[in-house]
């Protein structure tokens, strides 16, 4: 029996079979992926056959290959990935300037790990109805950055439900995951978007300025016009999982380009003589923001750790 997962607590597994059940299911304690060594082997977006035995439970017997997934490193120094979901036609990444701060390190972990897996992102800027003038032309810098690099950026208030019928146009016919910090308004969000699902939206620790984990599991919810959001739990850090050092600048599409009219095939945008990227940061052609992104992502595969202050 065929099915789409639905929902991972960690624990099991909550499958929607083709026939429109919910079924609760179990993996098999030797289950595991070909080539993957994930804390998660299976993730919500997959696509399951299925196995009911006499006793009414469920077990899941096979996944079918994945269109692409969005992963990071567990993040408890192992070798081990994480699946955040699988099968997706975009991301929509959430995040705020303040309340809590989102800084340009993780967005742009998080947007070269997007790039090494093909899953389009988009950004959302929440909370704008929150900021000061300051914080707003910080915000208005960020969008054109991003928006000149390629990513489609938004602004809303969750809060105030201003901005969410763009993204709600955004959304249909499409598998849309969620993502970003604790706090940044995901929740808040998908209730606006949302409002008859049970879900939980928490407050921010004034305290440390960030927030709580309100979502302890992965779940899919579906939108209006035939699309889905997966609700994934708060992301405090985005350790990179599985890139070699040559690749890291193939993730960063501005980079990328430039780095065609390097001397050496094989720069690492460092040191070397003849680095036409190092000379476009030098020039504003790429962002000094970036550059170092993309600098303390190449640290990462030196020191070969997560890095979770991000």
């Amino acid at each position: 029996m065929r099915g789409l997962v639905i929902k991972n607590t960690g624990s099991w597994y909550l499958v929607r079979t083709d026939d429109g059940r919910e079924i609760e299911c179990k993996i098999k304690g030797n289950f595991r992926l070909k080539g993957i060594r994930s804390t998660n082997p299976v993730a919500v977006g997959d696509y399951v056959n299925i196995i009911l035995n006499q006793e009414g439970t469920a077990f899941i017997s096979e996944i079918e290959d994945r269109k692409n997934y969005i992963i990071r490193r567990a993040s408890n120094l192992s070798k081990q990935s994480h699946i955040l979901a699988a099968n997706l036609d975009q991301c929509m990444l959430i995040v705020t300037v303040n309340y809590p701060e989102t800084s340009t390190t993780f967005i742009d972990r998080f947007l070269a790990s997007a790039e090494a897996y093909r899953v389009p992102v988009k950004i959302i800027f929440n909370k704008v109805d929150a900021y000061n003038e300051e914080e707003l032309h910080y915000l208005d810098s960020l969008i054109n950055l991003y928006t000149t690099i390629g990513y489609p950026c938004f602004k809303v208030s969750a809060r105030k439900g201003e901005g969410i019928d763009t993204i709600e146009k955004e959304l249909k016919g499409r598998i849309t995951l969620f993502s970003g910090h604790s706090g940044v308004g995901k929740s808040t969000l998908i209730k606006a978007i949302l409002p008859d699902i049970e879900i939980k939206t928490g407050e921010i620790s004034t305290y440390h300025n960030k927030g709580m984990h309100t979502t302890t599991f992965s779940e899919m919810f579906p939108v209006p016009g035939n699309g889905y959001i997966i609700d994934t739990p708060g992301i405090k850090g985005f350790g990179t999982f599985d890139m070699e050092e040559e690749e890291i600048g193939h993730y960063f599409p501005e980079i990328f380009k430039v780095s065609a009219d390097c001397r050496y095939g094989n720069c690492t945008h460092r040191h070397e003589p003849g680095c036409a990227v190092r000379e476009a940061v030098e020039k504003h052609y790429i962002s000094e923001s970036r550059y170092a992104s993309y600098l303390n992502m190449l640290e990462d595969k030196e020191e070969g750790k997560y890095r979770a202050a991000y």
